[in-house]
Order: structure tokens, then sequence, then C-alpha cells
């Protein structure tokens, strides 16, 4: 794992070592084992080491035999070794054993369509000299991060994150107003955009071509529909295992120490228990962190699951202060505004993990894939409660408003609320309501511009773009790949994992896995009223039953407490009300309203109060 910067000239301009250099530096954690540079006339590539396969010859930017081909590169290739069988077949010469160097080689023989044949997770950039042509890709799935911008003077700058773009002297570090407004609706930014003016994301699964002063976006992949016809399905869930394994088995290639995330949930599980069937289970180890808030903490289903499989198990618990001491360091590193408060504990376990690997399996996408979430459930429920009258649910709503306010994680109370906010609502907004901190009507009420962004038209649109004349849950699950997956899950393991140079990877979300489970049937994912159907049978006889019993629970803090009590002073700190009627962004009289509501225990506030905190510490950090 690494990260990646860099530029392109329009005007043919020499590239400056020294921009290069700063660009390529802001990406230190990333890549705290090497650097490098490559300067081609306008072209400049810079390189950070998170040494993985090949730790003695994979330095980088690397090129094909005769230099005319460049790459720096962020990811890894699980499909590299059939690859580099049919390179070599074909004549190409390889230097080293890292997969890096099997992109030139694919470029030299597929050109900008090379993608297409990659399985893995990556960013990367590849120079063509002599047809001064830059070409950037991002995988399928949108595991790594890629940035791109054009500046005034035509120059096409791109980076792992934002911060690379920032240190280029072309690149304006002003906020899009625009994209405030996602980031309230969403509690992140959804790709293409982001929250700096002139900054996009590649797109996942798309190849930005620059060339001749020009930069054109095309998708190189999309998702299959589902199949007409299946295997029945215990024979489905048997194959499906198999399958899984494969994928497991093909993500451990390390020349380093490698662990698993385990947090006693399905899917964390489900990979730990797929590695102890292609190792001893006594070498694999895992590694898991608990809470002394005990209805955040599930380290107890983690020893449950490494008892029975046998694993060498670490686990660490967290105070309450140990989480609220990464704050401000969280806004360093988060150089766009992020909502998700898993972020935190997300990175307290790849720091503790670190201790004692360079690489850790994850169970990242089966839940976006298999349908894990319990919204998925709630959509079902909502489509019951719009038949109702209008008059029986103007009750439930007034029932469930006096129902007393309980800060504990996922109470009844909670997610009762929640449930209403969206259940009269299209399905895509009913979804982003039941994830989402503000509706599109509380954004008009806080924000004082949103850039005229619609943001709920906006994103009904993006949704009615997607997997077109499939069924509902297909299409659902399509708006999770598209928008939450990578900008909200995957994001949050990269900075949470790169931070602490750390590299995670997801075997749920392996090419050949993926389309397999896209072309299966919906009921095979949501039905007979559970979750993630699927994977639960095939994993039943290789985890305890408690386990694939469990309800489906979040990796979070308690967030709703803590804004009552230790974090109360931040909150009224940042959120007061001279400060924000100094920075001009937000309606001091809105934001205080939720403030003294959430504080009185009248009204729970805490997803959009953390949004807020969230943003003004990113604010301070790079605004002000």
């Amino acid at each position: 794992m690494c990260g990646i910067a860099g530029f392109v000239n329009r005007d043919g301009d020499p590239a400056d070592r020294g921009v290069l250099a700063r660009m390529t530096s802001t990406l230190a954690h990333r890549g705290p084992d090497g650097d490098g540079l490559h300067l081609d006339g306008p072209v400049g590539l810079g390189h950070r080491r998170l040494s993985i396969i090949d730790v003695e010859g994979g330095a980088q930017p690397m090129s094909n035999e005769d230099g005319s081909v460049w790459v720096t590169f962020n990811g890894e290739i699980y499909n590299d070794p059939e690859l580099r069988a049919g390179l070599l077949s074909k004549g190409h010469t390889f230097r080293t054993g890292c997969d890096t160097e099997s992109l030139v080689h694919l470029y030299e023989d597929h050109g900008a369509d090379f993608p297409r044949v990659l399985n893995g997770m990556f960013a990367l950039a590849i120079w063509d000299a002599p047809r001064r042509r830059l070409i950037l890709a991002r995988d399928r799935m949108g595991q790594k991060p890629l940035y791109y911008a054009e500046t005034p003077a035509g120059s096409l700058v791109f980076g792992s994150e934002p911060k690379a773009l920032l240190a280029h002297p072309g690149v304006s570090r002003q906020l899009d107003p625009r994209g405030l407004a996602r980031y309230l609706f969403y509690e992140y930014l959804p790709g293409p955009h982001s929250i700096w003016a002139g900054m996009k994301k590649l797109p996942p699964a798309h190849v930005l071509v620059w060339e001749e002063g020009r930069a054109t976006v095309a998708r190189y992949w999309d998702s299959p529909a589902p199949a007409g016809d299946a295997p029945p399905f215990e024979e489905t869930a048997e194959q499906f295992w198999d399958d899984f394994r494969s994928a497991v088995g093909r993500h451990r290639r390390s020349d380093v120490p490698l662990g698993v995330f385990l947090s006693g949930g399905v899917d964390s599980s489900s990979v730990a228990a797929a590695l102890a069937e292609l190792e001893p289970a006594r070498n694999i180890r895992t590694f898991s962190i608990g809470f002394e808030d005990p209805s955040f903490d599930e380290s107890e289903h983690a020893r449950a699951v490494a008892r029975h499989l046998g694993t060498d198990h670490h686990e660490r618990t967290f105070s309450p202060g140990s989480v609220m001491e990464l704050l401000p360091e969280v806004a360093g590193w988060l150089d766009e505004p992020f909502g998700d408060a898993s972020v935190l504990p997300t990175h307290l376990l790849s720091r503790f993990a670190r201790e004692g690997v360079t690489v850790a399996l994850g169970g990242d996408g089966a839940d976006e894939l298999l349908a894990g979430y319990p919204t998925f459930r709630a959509e079902r429920a909502s489509g019951m409660f719009r038949r109702l009258p209008r008059a029986a649910r103007s009750l439930a709503g007034a029932a469930v408003g006096r129902l007393p306010v309980n800060h504990a994680n996922m109470s009844l109370d909670f997610k009762l609320k929640q449930f209403l906010r969206g259940a009269s609502e299209p399905t895509a907004l009913a979804h982003q309501r039941w994830l989402g901190s503000f509706s599109g009507a509380e954004i008009g009420a806080i924000l004082l511009d949103s850039g005229g962004l619609d943001v709920e038209a906006e994103h009904l649109a993006r949704a009615d773009s997607l997997a077109a004349g499939s069924d509902p849950l297909t299409r659902s699950l399509r708006l999770y790949q598209d928008t939450y997956l990578p900008d909200d899950i995957l994001t949050k393991v990269d900075r949470a994992s790169m931070a602490c140079g750390l590299e995670v990877r997801a075997p749920f979300l392996d090419a050949g896995l993926v389309d397999e489970i896209q072309r299966l049937p919906a009921s095979y994912k949501y039905g007979k009223g559970q979750t993630k159907r699927l994977l639960k049978r095939a994993a039943a006889r290789r985890l305890p039953a408690s386990i694939l019993a469990r309800p489906k629970k979040g990796f979070g803090i308690p967030v709703a407490r803590w804004l009552r009590g230790p974090l109360a002073p931040l909150m009224d700190s940042m959120l007061a009300p001279d400060r924000l009627a100094r920075q001009g962004l937000f309606r001091p009289e809105e934001v205080a309203r939720r403030v003294g509501e959430h504080k009185a225990g009248v009204r729970d506030h805490r997803k959009p109060l953390w949004t807020l905190l969230m943003f003004q510490l990113w604010y301070d950090r790079w605004l002000v």
C-alpha cells in the first residue's frame, strides 16, 4: 500500500522537482518505507512506498524495459501471478517480483483498456513517454482513492489524497458550497465530487486519459445484472463458500506479516474461518478492540469466534479518553470532512494491529453486496408503512415521538425515529434519510449557501441511473455500491489504516467474487426475512450459531452520550453562535437549537451534531 502524486503540464514546461517532492511528502504516512520521483519533460510522477511484495526490489516509479512507459501505483493486484505468466509467454521480461511491473507490460499490450483485466485494489498513473499520454485508473469498487484537478494553466494534477494536490501551486484551496451541502446530506463526499472547488475524485471502475492537453474519463467495467436463473440455493451457498475461500487465498499473498480484523460479526468471522481452511488456525493472528461502554463493546463475540476457530487472538480495550484524544489528529489526516464516527475505532484497531502485522484482511463489502444492513429490512417495512392510512401514520409518528430519549447504541427509540425520517419517502431517498444526518429541507434551514444545489433531487437522479429495470433490492444495493461503499466505508478504512501505515484488504470485493454475487437472484441475498442470507447459510457449519444469529451492530462509539458529557465543552466551543456568525456558513440559531435540545435530553441530535462538529474540526485544520 502506498501513496501516489504527480502532474503533467499542458504547455510543455518542464516539471518542477520541488513541487513534486512537496506533493509526494504529504503522503509519507501512506508509504513510510521509501519514496521516489520520476520527471520527464512536462510530467512528474511521485511515490511513497509501504513495502508488501518484493520488499527489496519493488521501488517506484517503475518503468518497462526501455524506459518508455512509467507507472506510480497504490494497491495490490491479486491475479498478478496469472498475469505475469501470460506476459512472460509473450516475451516481456521482468526485473522484480513486484506486481507493479506487470502494469507497464499490460499497458504495452492493451493500451488504456488494461485495467479491465486486473483483479485488485488500485489507484495508478501511467506515463507513456512516446505518446506524451498520462493514464489514471482506479479499481472497480473504489478501494483505493484517486483525486485530480485541472489548473487554470491547463495542467492536470493528481494524488491519493487532496492534501497532495493542495501542495501544487495551481490548485485552489477553496471550499465548494455545493460540496458542503452534499457533506451534510451524506456525512461524506460522494464521488466524483469533493469539498474542494475544482477538485474531483476519479470514480471507481474509470480511466482518465490525458492527451494533447485534454482529459477524457470513461468507465471500463460495469456490474453484471442478476442472471435469469441460478442453481438451487443450497448448491449456490456451497459454491459461494468455495469461491470466497479462493478469494481469501488470493488476498493473503504477502511478503510481510498478515492478520485479520475480527469484530465478531458474520463478515469478518467468515474471513477468519475461510483463512483457517487454508492454513493452520494457530498461525492466524486476529485483532479486535473493545470499549468500556457495554452497548458498544463487541469484544466478547470476537473472542468467541477466535476460540471456535483456534486463532492467535489479540485484544485491547479502550477508554473514552483514548478515543477522544484522536479528534485533533483525525482532522489532520482527513483532508475532507467525514461524519462517520466509526473512523475513530477503525483507526484504533488499525494502530493496534500495526504493532504486529503490516497487512490485515477485513470484512468490508459484504453488507453492500449481500444486503446486510438493517436498512434493507426497513425498506420492506416502509412499503407496508406507506400503505397505511395517513391518520394511522400520523398516530404512529406521534407515539414514537413520545418515546423517551435513550442514548445507547442503536436503542429502540433511535431506530424507530430514524425509520420514520425516511419511511414515507421514495426508496432511494428513504435509505439516505436512514443513513444520513440532514434532509434536504434541514440543509436549507441550517446552511446559508448551498450553491443552488437541490441535493435530494441530485441523489434521486443518481439512483435512477443505476441498474435500470432491475428488481428493487438490486437497485438499492447498486446505490450503496455507488455511494456509501466507496465514499464512506472504503474511504474510512483507507484513511484510518493508512494513517498508521497498515494495508487493509477486502476479500469480499475480489473481482471474480463480486461478479458472481451480482449475478445471483435478490432472494439469495435478502430472503425469508434474513439479511445476508447466502453468506449465513454458507458459514453455518463453520461459525458458532450465536454469531450467525446476532443482529447487525455498527462499529461505533457513544457519540450521543459524549456530546452531553466529555465532548460537550468542545461542541459548545466549535458550534458557538458567535463563531458560526463569523464563519458565515451556518445559521447560528438553528445550530443552537439542536445543541440545546440534545444537551437537555429532549431530542437525540447525535448524528447532525457530530457531522457539524467534524466539519468544524476539519475547517480549522484546512481552511483557517
